[in-house]
């Protein structure tokens, strides 16, 4: 049972954002790293984010009972009750929040409460109703890091900003790729994503506009003065080598194995891009 309640807030999800969340919080300290605020950032963001991702599946078990890959979630088999799920997502929220309330700035605090009513609110509606759900839910996963940087500096500047425009650029071409190998599920649950609105051509032509404002978007770090010209060169060769994956979707036959590779390599670009922002700050 404890591995069930583990699985309903989406580990996955929890340690991608982490990670982002350390790359923030990392390119804002530079050589002044905080070990604990560092930890307290990283409790309150993982039990924020493993709350919304349990009410988030409370919100959407009769779409999971359409859709082959998640018809074995605890909610749809009945394993956990909507009752116990809510109640849980309730504890976590409030360690969560309590955590951001007493040991964060307040601005970290308010993009906090801004990330979970985004993907639990305003990306739970459109992603039912419009394919710019998707949109919408970037920029919940585009906060984290964000907090990240401000749990440090306590404002906004370019740097917070760039930050969000990366993870949200970033976002989409992973998405993407996921909702093109994902393609049947999304279409028995009668989600509108792209591919099944608009065709495979069409997300592959978005996906190859994100990557290039992904990659624009990293080189402006080192413009603005936030990396080192290493960072540059570095983002500019992730995004390149992304990009050319990208372009050969347009001549492949299986446009599902291709999207499963996209989707491999956008976590393999995640992981360099924090890498990258991490080490770059501190070489600055």
């Amino acid at each position: 049972m404890l591995k069930q309640y583990y699985h309903l807030t989406k580990p996955g999800i929890i340690y991608g954002n982490l990670i982002t969340t350390s790359a923030g919080f990392l390119l804002a300290s530079h050589a002044h790293f905080h070990f604990v605020l560092f930890i307290q950032l990283l409790s309150s963001i993982a039990l924020i984010i493993a709350s919304a991702c349990v009410v988030n599946n409370v919100i959407d078990r009769t779409i999971d009972a359409k859709m082959s890959r998640t018809q074995k979630r605890s909610l749809v088999t009945g394993d956990i009750s909507t009752r116990a799920a809510l109640m849980y997502a309730t504890f976590l929220a409030l360690a969560g929040f309590t955590i951001a309330l007493q040991f964060l700035n307040t601005l970290t605090l308010f993009l906090g409460i801004l990330a979970y009513f985004d993907y639990i609110v305003f990306y739970g509606i459109t992603k039912r109703h419009s394919l710019h759900g998707t949109v919408v839910g970037s920029v919940a996963g585009a906060l984290p890091p964000v907090a990240g940087y401000c749990a440090v500096t306590n404002h906004l500047d370019g740097g917070a900003l760039l930050l969000f425009l990366l993870l949200v650029f970033w976002q989409m071409p992973h998405f993407y790729a996921i909702a093109m190998y994902r393609f049947k599920d999304y279409k028995a649950a009668g989600l509108p994503v792209l591919p099944v609105k608009k065709g495979m051509r069409q997300t592959k032509i978005q996906i190859l506009i994100y990557i290039a404002a992904f990659t624009i978007t990293g080189a402006m770090f080192t413009v603005f003065g936030y990396t080192h010209i290493v960072f540059l060169l570095l983002m500019v060769m992730l995004g390149m080598s992304w990009l050319i994956k990208g372009v050969q979707g347009f001549s492949v036959t299986d446009d599902k194995k291709w999207a499963r590779g996209m989707f491999l390599h956008s976590l393999i670009v995640n992981l360099g891009m924090c890498l990258l922002l991490a080490v770059g700050a501190l070489l600055y």
